[in-house]
């Protein structure tokens, strides 16, 4: 079986949002193909808009994307991307990063569970899950 990939819609915010996930997770940004490329009729004001892009990181992999010219973003509240850092530093400069104008919905706080946990959605309206494992002494 193959893996499950997120593939992000922007209503032409797609770069920006690329970049911000640089500054939050590090990584690179590859693999971008521009409306312009395309072979259908594209109106001038989207050529340099995102038709396909990949976004790599340590432990992150998605797909992003303007859409096409008429796209109308939905609201992304019924997915949420959860992403684990393996040590808790780590686990609260990515939560810091991704709330950078976004909206914290829950602080990232130790839990019952034994985990450090929170949920932020980030500037582009997308909901992150950071979680990460306590070490036990």
């Amino acid at each position: 079986m193959s893996a499950l990939v997120p593939f992000l819609h922007f209503p032409g915010t797609c770069e920006e949002a690329l970049n911000f996930y640089k500054h939050c997770f590090g990584g690179e940004i590859s693999g971008i193909s521009r409306f312009k490329d395309a072979p259908m009729p594209t109106p001038e004001s989207y050529k340099q808009k995102i038709m396909y892009s990949e976004f790599r990181s340590d432990d992150l992999f998605l797909l992003a994307s303007d859409g096409p010219p008429d796209y109308k973003a939905a609201q992304h509240n019924d997915v949420s991307l959860s992403i684990n850092p393996k040590d808790p530093s780590d686990a609260e400069k990515v939560f810091k990063l991704l709330a950078e104008g976004g909206k914290i919905s829950m602080p990232l706080e130790k839990q019952f569970w034994g985990a450090i946990f929170g949920m932020v959605t980030d500037k582009f309206g997308f909901t992150w899950m950071v979680s990460c494992n306590i070490p036990k002494p």
